[in-house]
């Protein structure tokens, strides 16, 4: 499926194999700019995989991805991360003995553009993107509480500012809400809803699927490295495919009740 809108991001036929085994298989799709496009499958289907093919962790094996015009296929993380794509991570990763506004400093400092020689400050730049970055999560006023003793919900919330310190076009977010209760998921989802308002591309992995329809634009399913269902939340719950190999009836039922109280 192809996106109405020029293409931000463009995957080409993208393949990373381990060995014999294809974690993700011949992959083609575009995202447009503004848009959020929610990734389901079960585990193992590849997901965070082709995170990883896109954001530079791991090379692709075959095909290409370009943004914003640009093949980054072969491009090192820090130097995507340069051209304006971050991501977040299914484990809260952070400096756990710096402060919440030093981890944030951090990404805001070196996000965009490499350092040689580091100054002895970070400038009233940085700091502005810092503060902003912080109020959008809701973690101002905790900028002093070091990062390792913060509970789990502010962790996520603090990975996702260093994130947004970048400045980022494209966000990749890896189960943002994996662990939390349903309210802490809500609040998530706010966050969320507030940074694709900015105008921020976001493609989100999730397995809490009233996360996944409620906040995408469109869907895509994956199983075994191939995409099984590409298209709108409405649709995900018709299609037998995925409901066989991933929802099942009783989620089905239950997004389907969801989707109509939504409309």
């Amino acid at each position: 499926m192809t996106a109405a809108r020029p293409a931000l991001l463009t995957c080409s036929g993208v393949s990373k194999h381990f060995g014999a085994l294809a974690a993700v298989n011949n992959l083609s799709f575009e995202l447009a700019e503004g848009e959020v496009l929610g990734i389901g499958g079960p585990n193992g289907a590849g997901k965070t995989t082709l995170f990883d093919v896109i954001s530079g962790l791991n090379s692709a094996t075959g095909g290409t991805v370009t943004f914003a015009g640009r093949d980054i296929t072969e491009l090192p993380p820090e130097a995507v991360c340069h051209l304006g794509i971050a991501r977040t991570f299914q484990l809260n990763a952070c400096f756990d003995s710096l402060s919440v506004r030093d981890n944030v400093r951090v990404a805001a400092y070196f996000g965009r553009e490499n350092r040689r020689f580091s100054g002895l400050s970070v400038g009233a730049e940085v700091e502005a993107y810092a503060s902003e970055a912080l109020a959008t999560v809701g973690l101002t006023g905790k900028d002093d509480r070091t990062a390792g003793a913060l509970p789990v919900l502010d962790r996520k919330l603090l990975m996702l500012a260093g994130a947004l310190a970048t400045r980022p076009r494209l966000l990749l977010l890896d189960e943002p809400v994996g662990g939390l209760s349903p309210k802490e998921t809500d609040q998530i989802m706010t966050v969320v809803r507030t940074i694709a308002a900015s105008g921020v591309t976001i493609i989100l992995i999730e397995h809490v699927m009233r996360f996944l329809v409620q906040l995408s634009t469109r869907v895509m399913i994956m199983h075994h490295g191939e995409r099984i269902y590409e298209g709108s939340p409405r649709g995900l719950m018709l299609d037998r495919t995925v409901i066989d190999v991933y929802l099942g009836e009783g989620a089905s039922q239950r997004l389907g009740k969801l989707m109509g109280e939504r409309a």
